[in-house]
């Protein structure tokens, strides 16, 4: 039933607006200028034209079928459209209007949702920043992103899931799926995952969730779903809780007991939302390991001390190189260098240093950590090598950048159009390593 939410061949924008400041018109502008290459049905009682788009003043005088519709009304006036839904034979609805639940108004939400579920509608929302699935073209939502990527992002929060989508659009990695989950009146977290676990655009799932109606459903979804699962849940403390349920009205529950539900299903939790973006991130373009032993290669030593509190407060072995290592290394790298790991080619370090460095310890380590913490030239270029060779048997590289200034900017963007996720500081990239291990 949700491939018609978000692969759907026509859709009706119900409260499309004339007035650009309004979202009635942002939405509408936003599936045209998108790209969507279906039918488009903007609905609104005074009728005329919009954007060049004849305007129906019901959705029952629409002719053809369609998918999907999009409600941007008043919240009393839902109901009465979602009747009309019923007798057209719409199925999927995304309900981008406020106050229901989150106002107050219980008794409005169970109306329109009993509506849809004799009509077997299934609905978003109500209380959402709509959808935007980037392969199908189609932008039901703000701010207008087109970049194709791999990370399905469903959040509860408009604004959470607007800022990865923005970040991933910043790093030129993109998305495949947006959806705002708002009030998850009747779409929630266990249908995001069953839905996306099948499409064939997305290889790992990100959740912004602040409560599970169903922890044992969730559970049983995540322990079957083929993709990787990253989720952040706000509401740890207990003022936090309470902040969640006069936002979307959901039960935050028990951080301990949500904590076990990931640890069961394979979950990975994120603490924060750069973590929550940079295990997507990762857990789209990069493979896990076995083994423990990291070895890091840096420009920078600071960086590399960073990199180790992460790793061995985690569990990972940042083991010291034998005298064997030593002694290839020595004639490959400045006479200066400390060849301890991490390995430190200080500041004279070249991208040249970076591919024969990795070569010679290949066989010393389950996973690399390259930090570049320098302008170096022809950084891309040695990643992209290193990656391919990494690929091939089965080893792990993580890549950070930081203090390179217009080269580093050149290098990172390189690497991200080649499908190698960077990251901007030595323990987020740290992070990254014991997310993939875990």
């Amino acid at each position: 039933m949700l491939r018609k939410m978000f692969y759907p061949e026509s859709v009706a924008v119900i409260g499309a607006s004339a007035d650009p400041r309004k979202l009635g018109h942002t939405i509408l502008k936003n599936i045209i200028d998108g790209g969507f290459s279906g039918k488009i049905y903007p609905i609104n009682p005074k009728g005329g034209e919009i954007l060049g788009l004849k305007v129906y003043q019901s959705i029952i005088d629409v002719q053809d079928d369609v998918d999907l519709a999009v409600i941007i009304i008043p919240a009393k006036l839902v109901p009465g459209v979602m009747e009309e839904l019923g007798k057209k034979g719409v199925k999927a609805a995304v309900i981008i209007t406020g106050g229901f639940r989150e106002a107050g108004n219980e008794e409005l939400e169970e109306q329109m949702l009993e509506i849809a579920k004799r009509n077997g509608i299934r609905v978003i929302g109500p209380n959402c920043q709509g959808i935007n699935n980037t392969h199908h073209q189609l932008c039901a939502s703000w701010p207008l992103i087109t970049l194709k990527g791999r990370i399905a992002i469903a959040s509860q929060s408009g604004t959470v899931a607007a800022a990865l989508a923005q970040w991933s659009q910043n790093d030129g990695i993109g998305f495949s799926t947006f959806v705002s989950l708002g009030n998850k009146s009747d779409v929630d977290e266990v249908d995001i995952i069953q839905f996306f676990s099948e499409d064939e655009n997305t290889a790992v799932i990100a959740l912004y969730v602040e409560g599970v109606k169903d922890g044992r459903r969730f559970i049983e979804a995540a322990k079957r779903c083929k993709k990787p699962i990253v989720v952040l849940k706000p509401g740890v403390t207990e003022r936090g809780a309470k902040a969640v349920e006069s936002h979307t009205k959901s039960m935050a529950g028990k951080d301990v007991v949500f904590e076990a539900a990931c640890r069961q299903s394979g979950v990975v939790r994120a603490k924060n939302l750069e973590e929550l973006y940079d295990f997507a991130k990762a857990f789209a373009y990069l493979k896990t390991f076995g083994g423990e032993r990291v070895l890091i290669i840096t420009s920078s030593g600071g960086s590399g001390i960073l990199a180790i509190d992460v790793l061995e407060s985690n569990g990972l072995n940042v083991f010291e190189t034998d005298e064997k290592l030593k002694a290839k290394l020595r004639e490959l790298v400045p006479a200066h260098a400390i060849l301890d790991n991490p390995i430190d080619l200080t500041g004279d370090a070249t991208a040249e240093m970076y591919l024969n460095v990795f070569k010679a310890s290949f066989d010393y380590a389950d996973a690399f950590l390259l930090i570049f913490g320098d302008p170096i030239e022809g950084a891309a270029n040695a990643v992209i090598e290193i990656s391919e060779i990494a690929k091939k048997e089965g080893k792990t590289v993580v890549v950070s950048f930081l203090g390179g200034g217009e080269i580093e900017r050149e290098e990172v963007a390189k690497m991200h159009k080649h499908g190698i996720p960077v990251f901007p500081t030595p323990e987020r990239a740290a992070k990254v390593l014991v997310a993939l291990k875990r």
